[in-house]
């Protein structure tokens, strides 16, 4: 009986001992085939693709564009920029004041980007970080308008010195007055440079009247007031009919030349600023498309072009 039992307990202890031995193969076979299965799948174990994760970048539904009145007053702006906004899906808020002005908008980041005409200024702005490149858009030049009949001969002159003295000599004479923006703007720039290139000072002269007004209200005032002023030619033309007082009465010199650059705020200047969208605005300018209608434009109403592209 004794004997028996052994055996009995050997067969259960060798059983028992199987099941464990087993137990820890199959133990020891999922635990490889969970880690294979972690490995080979990424998306259980936290790795999704990159891509998934990444959102496209969504373009802004507006940005600002800072320029001088002369693209706005001369109906330009409002003539191609709703094709950009059709385009793009990109509306563009338009700020018109003097290239001084619009370049501080600039500088203080409060406008996406600046179209301006003050060469001297725009240099600047891109070199003290503030825009992160300049392209030529187009060009026009000033004039300079005065009393009907041209009673000071300015039309005879031979060259820009010799008109603006006998422009002086004129007001000085007939008590007429200039008036200039003296805003800051690119023509108000351009104006006291040519004054400089002249020898003339300025400082004082009863004719002088600096008004501190935008382009189209400068033009008012010296319609009113029968007297001299610069403008550029965009424009004059576009304002022609309301000024019946005033004609060009001097034109055509070499340092009369009104070139216009646009030019994106830089972002790593002013980071809350839709560079990408100000970049899109300045593909649009300089392509062939726009700088032919830049060139058309105003040929229907003035039999000329108020502005002629020039990007390169």
């Amino acid at each position: 009986m004794r004997s028996s039992l052994k055996k009995l307990w050997a067969i259960l202890a060798i059983m028992a001992l199987l099941f464990v031995v087993v137990g820890c193969q199959t133990a020891d076979n999922n635990g490889a085939q969970q880690e294979g299965d972690e490995s080979e799948n990424p998306v259980e174990n936290g790795e999704e693709n990159g891509a998934d994760d990444e959102e496209e970048t969504e373009l802004a539904d507006t940005i600002v564009l800072a320029t001088t009145t002369s693209t706005y007053d001369s109906g330009l702006l409002q003539e191609i920029l709703p094709l950009f906004e059709s385009e793009y899906g990109i509306e563009v808020d338009v700020i018109s004041v003097g290239t001084g002005q619009a370049i501080e908008i600039g500088e203080r980041g409060d406008c996406d980007i600046i179209l301006v005409h003050a060469r001297n200024l725009e240099d600047e702005f891109v070199a003290e970080g503030y825009g992160t490149e300049r392209w030529d858009v187009m060009y026009n030049d000033f004039v300079f308008l005065g009393p009907v009949g041209d009673p000071g001969a300015l039309k005879e002159s031979a060259d820009l010195t010799e008109a603006l003295q006998k422009m002086v000599e004129h007001m000085n004479s007939k008590g007429i007055s200039f008036l200039s923006r003296g805003d800051n703007s690119g023509t108000h720039n351009k104006e006291l440079s040519l004054w400089a290139l002249a020898d003339i000072d300025i400082e004082g002269e009863e004719w002088y009247n600096s008004l501190g007004q935008g382009m189209g209200d400068t033009l008012i005032a010296a319609n009113e007031m029968q007297g001299y002023t610069l403008t550029d030619r965009g424009t004059y033309l576009a304002m022609s009919d309301n000024l019946p007082n005033l004609e060009i009465v001097f034109e055509g010199d070499e340092s009369l030349a009104n070139p216009y650059g646009i030019i994106p705020v830089n972002p790593e200047k002013h980071p809350g600023v839709h560079h990408e969208e100000a970049m899109l605005l300045v593909e649009f300018f300089i392509s062939d498309e726009i700088q032919e209608a830049i060139g058309e434009f105003g040929k229907d109403t003035f039999g000329q072009s108020l502005f002629f592209p020039n990007a390169k």
